[in-house]
């Protein structure tokens, strides 16, 4: 009888162990759900064409840097890949602000100025603390990333959401395979 009572207990104890953990979306992802689910737009972005030098922490496109963690493979294949790159996170800085901003009087004091897309310019960021958000990617094909960045420009972190397609891609493909066969085909930044 206590063999039975001793098997059944450490069988129930293990379902949770055994079970299909789901990943729930924390307090902060609410704002990043609502995105993805109301102001979603699929694009296709394309990957850096120039040069890409990796070496040690820093990745140079050109004549831009990226700083990044070296232990974070996630965010380090997505630079070497050409998914990520300053001129990219300008040109996307610089349409955010041409359609998403309604503050008109700003619009036209900043066109105003000789150079105003330069105020955009991403240069010597620092990118780290990427991970899969397993809560935002319901189709195999599909990953969303969470990248931290650090610009010295400003005082508050950003958070760069990136959404990788792979139409290739199954249940089984490594996280790094998967990244380095895939489009970047959205990007959404808050600031933290």
């Amino acid at each position: 009888m206590k063999t039975i009572f001793s098997l059944s207990l450490s069988l129930l104890l293990s379902m949770n162990v055994l079970g299909q953990k789901i990943e729930k979306a924390g307090p902060k992802d609410k704002a990043v759900t609502e995105h993805f689910k109301n102001d979603y737009k699929k694009k296709n972005y394309r990957k850096f064409a120039g040069t890409i030098v990796l070496k040690d922490n820093t990745a140079k496109f050109d004549d831009k840097t990226i700083f990044f963690d070296q232990s974070d493979k996630i965010t380090e294949t997505m630079l070497k890949e050409g998914l990520v790159y300053p001129q990219l996170l300008t040109e996307f800085q610089v349409d955010k602000f041409e359609n998403e901003d309604s503050d008109r009087t700003q619009k036209r004091f900043a066109k105003l100025q000789k150079n105003w897309k330069d105020s955009f310019e991403v240069n010597n960021i620092k990118l780290s603390g990427g991970s899969e958000l397993s809560f935002l990617s319901t189709d195999e094909k599909v990953k969303r990333f969470k990248v931290v960045c650090k610009d010295p420009k400003f005082p508050n972190l950003m958070i760069y959401y990136f959404e990788l397609t792979d139409k290739n891609a199954t249940k089984d493909t490594p996280i790094q395979d998967f990244i380095k066969n895939s489009k970047l085909t959205h990007i959404f930044q808050r600031t933290e």
